[in-house]
């Protein structure tokens, strides 16, 4: 019996319907029955997790916790939450879910070491970058992070608000602020928001990136691999004791 995948979403929906395509696409299985169950729970209702960070509004806690724990009586074995700003909250989450929560943070610092550069450029959420979320993992590990100025940080911002509200046309928003980030001695970029992963291949086109979402679903899967066959090994086992 495979691992069930929780994925915590709504944040924003598209961005989940991405994650569940990727999860699927990315599965190695020739049939229907050799893919994973995958429980979705896309709560829009979420408060918005910039502007809880940076001006004081609605704390998003509570709902990422009974989004969690929806998951969890639903039978989900391991959780991702396709949310780069939400995992400001990962430590108080995974405190109070008794199932793993991929940390996209850490998963995107881990590839990140092992990719090459040392200096990389990020596009993510106001949020993001002024809680320092990646910027703190990424220099525990060595490695340099450059942030967009504060007008680029406004266009980036003004792409994420196109793609929340249907727009994918928005590569040009994009692509100036990475020019910027590459001359400010960026040699890579993090794509650390998940709207913008939902325009990833055009951006790969051009830049060298690193794309969090893309990371989050090979860490998911991963997990769920080693849990399918730990769950499989004690099956065979308590089977053999029994015969």
């Amino acid at each position: 019996m495979s691992a069930t995948i929780g994925i915590l979403g709504g944040m924003g929906p598209m961005a989940t319907v991405e994650t569940f395509r990727r999860i699927t696409v990315e599965t190695r299985a020739d049939t229907d029955q050799e893919h994973f169950h995958v429980i979705v729970d896309s709560d829009p209702s979420v408060p918005d997790r910039t502007r809880a960070l940076l001006e004081g509004g609605q704390d998003p806690r509570p709902h990422l916790l009974r989004s969690a724990d929806r998951l969890v009586v639903a039978g989900a074995d391991v959780i991702c939450m396709p949310c780069n700003t939400a995992h400001a909250y990962y430590d108080w989450l995974q405190a109070r879910v008794p199932v793993p929560i991929v940390n996209m943070i850490a998963e995107t610092v881990r590839v990140a070491s092992a990719s090459g550069p040392s200096s990389f450029g990020l596009l993510a959420t106001a949020g993001t970058c002024r809680t320092n979320v990646y910027g703190s993992a990424f220099s525990a590990a060595g490695l340099n992070l450059v942030h967009p100025h504060v007008d680029d940080q406004s266009v980036v911002s003004h792409g994420i608000a196109r793609i929340k509200a249907g727009d994918l046309a928005v590569r040009d928003h994009f692509i100036a602020v990475a020019d910027q980030l590459l001359a400010q001695g960026a040699t890579a970029l993090v794509l650390g928001c998940t709207e913008i992963s939902l325009v990833a291949d055009e951006l790969a086109r051009r830049f060298p990136v690193i794309d969090a979402l893309g990371v989050l679903v090979a860490a998911t899967l991963s997990r769920a691999r080693s849990l399918t066959s730990v769950a499989l090994l004690q099956d065979a086992e308590g089977t053999s004791s029994v015969a």
